[in-house]
């Protein structure tokens, strides 16, 4: 009777172990995923290369920079690859009007 009370007392410990470790590894992954900020951009320079070829690049500069700043992100290239950057995208104006260069 004492050695089978003594496996199941060792049984539950190792199981209580286990389930002590498992919620220690989950309490961490889910710390390091609430940690994780936004990737930082430099919106000085993605909207240099943004707006290199526009007609009207001071214009360019400063709505790329509100979109850059709200958007942690700026789409690749002079026009276009909006697909990468949705919130840069849809952005618009007070007035209806596309806020960031597309």
């Amino acid at each position: 009777m004492a050695i089978s009370s003594s496996k199941a007392f060792i049984a539950s410990i190792l199981l209580s172990l286990i389930l002590v470790l498992h919620l220690v590894a989950a309490d961490q992954m889910v710390n390091t995923n609430e940690g994780a900020s936004s990737p930082t951009i430099d919106c000085g320079a993605a909207c240099k290369a943004r707006c290199q070829l526009s007609s009207r690049p001071n214009l360019c500069h400063r709505a790329c920079g509100t979109c850059c700043a709200r958007c942690k992100c700026v789409p690749p290239g002079t026009s276009g690859h909006l697909e990468v950057c949705p919130c840069y995208a849809t952005m618009t104006t007070h007035h209806g009007r596309q806020q960031c260069f597309l």
